[in-house]
């Protein structure tokens, strides 16, 4: 079959991780990642960015030929509570990031550090982030963080589980998957149940 153009959206992934390293700024780039596919569940009603365009899953897919396990992920992580605990665990703690953003807005002093799996704060005091307001900058290390976690967890079930485990119970998918069910409902709703809306799943 011949590729698409969307087949190499994984070049996006990768390109993300290398700008971020050179300037921390451009984590701002990764909020990209979190808009377009929203908009595409809001505006589209279906799951097409998860199941084409998403340059994570795409890499995850990639790196999973050599590095797989290719064993089916367990039952939970399939789960609903699961998925959405996680979602509202997942949330939390952007807020948490959002908040650190606010106070360093308000006066308190900035942090430079990249904070890995929520718990792990790692040193980043060679960025050069004085050409921009500290908030700005704050926001940055602490998206680049949030973005580098749930990397590093796709990675990690991608190396236990089958290539692309992380889609499963990602947050992102979780909340596309809910958006386009709303739509879904509308439509059958107004219809009379019978709605022309894809809403695959992962």
């Amino acid at each position: 079959m011949k590729k698409k153009w969307y087949d190499y959206l994984w070049a996006a992934e990768l390109l993300y991780w290398t700008l971020g390293l050179c300037n921390i700024l451009f984590a701002w780039l990764g909020m990209f990642f979190f808009v377009i596919p929203l908009m595409v569940a809001l505006i589209g009603g279906n799951k097409a960015y998860c199941n084409r365009y998403c340059g994570r899953g795409q890499l995850l897919g990639l790196l999973g030929r050599k590095l797989s396990r290719n064993a089916p992920p367990p039952k939970f992580l399939r789960s609903t509570w699961f998925r959405y605990g996680f979602l509202a665990f997942f949330m939390v703690m952007f807020g948490l990031m959002l908040r650190g953003t606010y106070m360093v807005f308000a006066g308190a002093p900035l942090r430079q550090a990249v904070t890995l799996l929520w718990m792990f704060k790692l040193p980043w005091q060679w960025a050069k982030v004085d050409m921009v307001a500290p908030w700005i900058a704050q926001f940055a290390f602490g998206f680049y963080g949030v973005m580098m976690t749930s990397t590093v967890l796709g990675l990690l079930t991608m190396v236990l589980f089958r290539p692309r485990s992380w889609c499963v119970y990602c947050p992102m998918g979780t909340m596309t998957q809910g958006i386009c069910r709303l739509k879904q409902k509308k439509e059958d709703a107004v219809c009379g149940g019978e709605s022309q809306k894809d809403c695959r799943t992962a």
